[in-house]
Parts: structure tokens; C-alpha cells; sequence
């Protein structure tokens, strides 16, 4: 089988590509980070599995298998990082996930399952499923946000959990996530992250910087009038002007009286 895969993280990538070396029937001819670019491969090569990331920054998962030519469907496995993200949806629909990070028992699985679907399956029960996946994914809620998100530290995947985050900034086309005095990094916007961490009460207290309030242990203030948030792991950040009045009204709501 041909395979593409299909990961904005580099490390998503090459976990895919070398469980992928591990069978004789299996021949990755291509690897892409940036999903329109996978686009237009998968349209050109018709691939006859392709390994498709559900969160991804300029364009989902879920969004990119929409854009496929139904007649040229190839077999897709999803792979995500979150846990609670729909996957009694995929269950249901018979399509195949991979929750990350995956060990090879996992994938092994996955490549029996998909074997089976080769022999088995018709080009139109192909589009049966995924159209079938796409309607659940279309109603079920997710207003509440995963409870861990995957991110990297020293090239090795971890799972962290929401809770525990104490702070997010945005770096490029990354964003670094702390945790006590770890700070590991995804590849994401912070405009994407601030909506996955939507459980949390998340402060944003600059046009780079998301706060988690509920690790904030001291506050201390600039010279001029700027907030510097000590967070429980150690952490300094400081507000920037623009969101001086918003910290502070925050900030505010947490008196046992009305403050100025």
C-alpha cells in the first residue's frame, strides 16, 4: 500500500513513518507538514492510505478529508492527541484512529484493520463512512475542550493535562505550554490554543500571553501600573499595556470587596 501521512509536528511525522518501516507493505511516498500541500499530493498519487492529523493550525483534519475527491477516496486513519475528541464517533462510523502517542501494538491493530478494509471494502462504502463520521463530528459538542493536549519536550511527545498548564505564549508558528518549570511547545496559533483550553479559566494578558488564574500565587505591580503574575511553578509574566484595565478588572473580580 501507498502512504502518505499527513502531520503539521515534525515528531507526529517521523513516529508515523518509522512504524510505517516496520512493514513490508507499506511504502510511505510522501510526508507533509503543510496540509495543502498534502492536499494536492494526495489528489495527484492517489495514496491508498493516508495517516491525516485532526489538529492541525491552517487546516483540520476533519476539513482536509472534506476536501478529498469522494471517487478517489483513499482508507484514513486518524491520528489525535485528544482523548475525549469524538472517539466514540470514529467507533461508530468504523473509521479508523490512532490516539497519540501510540506504541506498536496500537498500530499493529490498526494496519490488521486496515488490511481487512482494502480486501473488503468498495470505494462508495469508503464515502458511506467517512460521510457518516463527518455527521457525528458535525454534532457532537465540543464547547468544552480536551482534557490533555499532546506537546514536545527534548523530541519526545507528552500528554498534558489541561488543569495542570500554567501558562501559553505564542512563538511563530508555535506556542510554548508550561507546566510547573517545564516548557514544552506545539505546533499551533494561540488563537487555537486559547479555544482547546476553553475549560480553564485562561486570562489573556497580552496580545502573546495566556495565564491560567488558577496558578497565579503572587502579583505584584510595575512602576507603571503593569501586572507581573508570579505562577506557581516560578513563572514571571508580565501584562502589557493594552491589557492593563482587562487584567485588572479580572484581577478585581477575586476581592472580597470592590478594589480599584
Amino acid at each position: 500500500m501507498n502512504v502518505i501521512i499527513v502531520d503539521d509536528e515534525s515528531a507526529g511525522r517521523r513516529s508515523l513513518n518509522e512504524s510505517c518501516a516496520a512493514y513490508h507493505d507499506l511504502t510511505v511516498i510522501g510526508e507533509y507538514g503543510d496540509p495543502q500541500r498534502a492536499l494536492e499530493a494526495v489528489r495527484e498519487s492517489c495514496p491508498d492510505l493516508l495517516f491525516l492529523d485532526i489538529q492541525m493550525a491552517s487546516m483540520s483534519g476533519i476539513e482536509f478529508a472534506r476536501a478529498l475527491d469522494p471517487e478517489k477516496l483513499p482508507i484514513i486513519v486518524f491520528v489525535t492527541a485528544f482523548d475525549e475528541y469524538a472517539l466514540e464517533a470514529f467507533d461508530v462510523s468504523a473509521v479508523d484512529y490512532l490516539l497519540k502517542p501510540f506504541d506498536e501494538e496500537r498500530f499493529e491493530r490498526t494496519i490488521g484493520r486496515v488490511r481487512q478494509r482494502q480486501r473488503k471494502e468498495t470505494a462508495r462504502e469508503r464515502e458511506t463512512l467517512l460521510a457518516a463520521l463527518l455527521e457525528r463530528l458535525d454534532a457532537t459538542p465540543a464547547a468544552s475542550g480536551p482534557e490533555r493536549i499532546l506537546a514536545e519536550l527534548g523530541g519526545k511527545f507528552h500528554m498534558l493535562g489541561i488543569a495542570g498548564i500554567e501558562l501559553v505564549e505564542a512563538s511563530r508558528n508555535y506556542v510554548r505550554i508550561t507546566v510547573g518549570r517545564e516548557t514544552y511547545h506545539t505546533r499551533s496559533t494561540l488563537h487555537h490554543a486559547e479555544k482547546a483550553l476553553a475549560r480553564e479559566p485562561m486570562l489573556r494578558i497580552s496580545r502573546s500571553s495566556l495565564v491560567n488564574t488558577k496558578h497565579v500565587r503572587e502579583i505584584h505591580r510595575t512602576p507603571r501600573g503593569d501586572f507581573i503574575l508570579v505562577l506557581a511553578g516560578g513563572t514571571t509574566v508580565t501584562s502589557s499595556e493594552g491589557y492593563r484595565d482587562k487584567v485588572r478588572r479580572h484581577l478585581d473580580s477575586f476581592r472580597l470587596s470592590p478594589g480599584r
